[in-house]
């Protein structure tokens, strides 16, 4: 009797265990396919929202995306010193003659020179009245998750892009990071500039204690509107109200 119901318990954990793995990989499941998303509960006190586009979501269609509950995209324009992305000037023009609040991002090389990425910016992002200082993405790419270059190194680079991007557009440029780089290259750094931060499981943490302005809170949404090789398009939040958003606009004249 005594070795049966062991050979019982046993069962019954085992059978408990085997539940709670597929619990899990149900739930995995969901997120992966941007059903079920955490963040989503964590956003919801942050009403003024927006998507990050780039040519990978393809032909936007602005009027039918400005229609799901949007208020801001942030569009990239620029990688390096001599990349465009070759949908900025289109997505540029429809999400502004679709009423939304604009801004343009450019990806940071670690292999040129901040200057002449900077003289890429300008070419290709106007300096228009009301639409979002640029923003700089500073994350890891290509051999650089295994090997980063160095805080100074990227200071380097990072500084000089920075000045000269608040001088041509009159407002300091956005910071965007993931959280291993804002770690290593943003932490204690750049006051002046506004921090949006990437954190697609749990609520944004900065290592510093800095507040953020701009939350990417998913990378898993699928809104109608687009239709390119990318099947989600990144979500994000703005810590205040759409008239401070606009506040953060450049200033006319520049």
């Amino acid at each position: 009797m005594r070795g049966g119901t062991g050979a019982a318990r046993w069962t019954i954990a085992g059978s408990a265990a085997a539940g709670v793995v597929v619990v899990i990989a149900v739930v995995a499941a969901l997120i992966l396919s941007g059903t079920l998303w955490p963040n989503r509960v964590f956003a919801a006190g942050y009403p003024v929202r927006g998507v990050d586009v780039s040519s990978y979501q393809g032909r936007i269609d602005w009027p039918v995306l400005s229609k799901q509950g949007i208020d801001f995209a942030i569009i990239k324009a620029t990688e390096g010193s001599g990349d465009a992305d070759e949908r900025f000037a289109a997505n540029w023009a429809g999400a502004r003659a679709s009423g939304l609040v604009v801004g343009a991002y450019h990806f940071l090389s670690f292999d040129s020179p901040g200057r002449t990425q900077a003289a890429n910016v300008f070419r290709t992002v106007p300096a228009t009245p009301g639409a979002l200082p640029p923003t700089v993405d500073v994350e890891f790419y290509g051999d650089y998750f295994a090997h980063p270059p160095s805080r100074e190194k990227v200071r380097s680079i990072l500084d000089p892009l920075l000045a000269a991007l608040r001088e041509h557009y009159g407002r300091p440029a956005i910071l965007y990071a993931t959280g291993d780089a804002y770690d290593r290259y943003l932490k204690d750094a750049y006051p002046e500039n506004p921090i949006w931060f990437r954190s697609v499981a749990l609520p944004p943490s900065l290592p510093d204690g800095r507040s953020w302005t701009f939350w990417q809170f998913s990378d898993r949404e699928r809104l109608p509107g687009y239709s390119g090789d990318e099947a989600y398009v990144d979500l994000n939040a703005f810590v205040g109200s759409r008239r401070q958003l606009e506040a953060l606009g450049q200033p006319s004249g520049q």
